[in-house]
């Protein structure tokens, strides 16, 4: 399935003339989710502390749209530093979709995590969106065109064992984000994705985390995730890039409010 190509999922022009902010674009579905929009037509701006992997990546851009691509290096958790990188950017016009995604804290149980452990991840996630949010809800507000879209987690439905920091955090996260839902300009939309097992090294993280916690081979602990999923595979970011591109889309105007599981049909709750 070639959804960069002729079976994308938006068509060449759908987000012609819309600026998209991509926080955590470096790798994984952050990355995936520059590609995607690139060809969907954005200009997009691709942010991470990651200067060599977002120059790698802008090369890539330019071969997918026509939009016009920035980067952007900037630290989530410098909270006071970014309305100093965000602004430039605004003086060329306003931000219409903002995509908030960062890295996932370390795995472990929530007893064991210092207040600390806990402050750090809410200041790189909740922190930064609400700060990014503010910076760029106005502009949105006057475009008349905005969407604001978290990338987060299925534990904001189900917690997932050994993740006590990261459960906690995504469920502030969504309930952040429907809050906000009640409160934004009507031409602005914000929604979460949550993904499943999704084909990054992230993934790749956790699975070498659990090893050296129980002894796990890596082999036995993909296939206890696969068994877990319908659809038997791990997810391609592209997929989950693919979502997100369609709820930033004007086509997905009338979804607010939402927190829509990228999973594989994993998630036993309706």
């Amino acid at each position: 399935m070639d959804l960069l190509g002729d079976q994308a999922v938006l068509h060449s022009n759908a987000l012609a003339g819309k600026t998209a902010l991509i926080c955590g674009a470096s790798r994984g579905i952050g990355a995936a989710t520059a590609q995607v929009m690139a060809k969907a037509g954005a200009n997009v701006v691709v942010a991470s502390r990651n200067e060599e992997q977002l120059k790698a990546l802008l090369e890539q851009l330019k071969t997918l749209g026509d939009g016009q691509h920035r980067m952007l290096i900037m630290d989530l958790e410098e909270t006071d530093s970014i309305a100093a990188c965000v602004e430039p950017l605004l003086e060329g016009g306003p931000i219409h979709i903002l995509v908030n995604n960062a890295g996932g804290p370390p795995g472990g149980p929530l007893l064991k995590a210092t207040v600390d452990e806990l402050s750090q991840p809410f200041a790189r996630h909740l922190h930064a969106a609400h700060t990014l949010v503010k910076l760029l809800a106005p502009g949105m507000a006057s475009a008349n065109y905005g969407r604001i879209i978290q990338i987060v987690s299925t534990s904001v439905r189900e917690p997932i064992p050994n993740l006590g920091v990261s459960n906690t955090l995504r469920g502030a996260m969504a309930s952040w984000s429907k809050s906000l839902s009640r409160e934004l300009h009507p031409s602005i939309t914000i929604n979460n994705v949550l993904p499943g097992f999704t084909d990054t090294e992230r993934l790749g993280s956790l699975a070498q985390s659990i090893h050296q916690r129980t002894g796990q081979s890596i082999e036995s602990i993909h296939e206890g995730w696969m068994n877990q999923v319908p659809i038997e595979r791990l997810i391609d970011p592209l997929e989950t890039a693919s979502v997100i591109a369609f709820l930033a889309s004007p086509a997905a105007g009338a979804i607010r409010g939402v927190s829509l599981p990228v999973d594989g049909g994993r998630l036993r709750s309706i």
